[in-house]
């Protein structure tokens, strides 16, 4: 019944994958290079990129959420470090929200395949009966992107599954994200 999705599926793992490769070989050559003894020394070498240093942020926070291969908050961690509380905060919260609108109108539009290509029905099972036992998913989700170490960006699919309306997906994600991000932000912004 998936069809053409199995070859998607295929492509969508190589690609995180990759994609993960990539982050972790950037990282650690940037950790045995010596540049950055500092936090300070880190921030000065992104203030080098301008406006595209926090562009690229939050766009891997989007990307991260529509393709999920690293827990977000390890880009709020960055993001907050690399370019302090205030700016590091709004690129995540910008990001991770963009990324959860594409999440939540990709499985609209294409329904169970594409959310099966993203997760395991292993996993896709096992929350949809949690969810079930739920008396009112709008709180279940309110409060899952509440708290951290909830699969947000499942939830975010599952969202466009279960056909919750667009306005009420973009209030429950506007009003709910900040605060995690927040408090991620606050708490990695005060390294130095």
């Amino acid at each position: 019944m998936r069809g053409g999705w199995d070859g998607l599926e295929k492509k969508i793992k190589i690609i995180s994958i990759a994609a993960l490769a990539l982050v972790l070989i950037v990282c650690v050559k940037i950790a045995f290079s010596g540049k950055f003894d500092s936090v300070a020394s880190l921030q000065t070498y992104f203030q080098q990129f301008g406006i595209f240093a926090p562009l690229a942020l939050t766009i891997f926070q989007a990307f991260q959420v529509v393709v999920p291969v690293l827990p977000g908050y390890l880009g709020c961690a960055a993001g907050a470090v690399a370019f302090g509380s205030g700016v590091g905060f709004l690129c995540n919260y910008v990001g991770i929200c963009a990324g959860s609108v594409i999440a939540y109108y990709l499985a609209r539009k294409f329904g169970m395949e594409v959310v099966l290509a993203m997760f395991s029905e292993k996993f896709y099972s096992k929350w949809a009966h949690k969810i079930e036992k739920s008396k009112s998913y709008g709180v279940f989700l309110f409060v899952a992107t509440l708290l951290p170490l909830f699969p947000d960006d499942f939830l975010c699919y599952f969202s466009g599954l279960i056909r919750m309306s667009g306005k009420k997906f973009l209030w429950i994600i506007l009003l709910g994200k900040p605060w995690c991000i927040l408090a991620y932000s606050l708490l990695f912004g005060m390294i130095k």
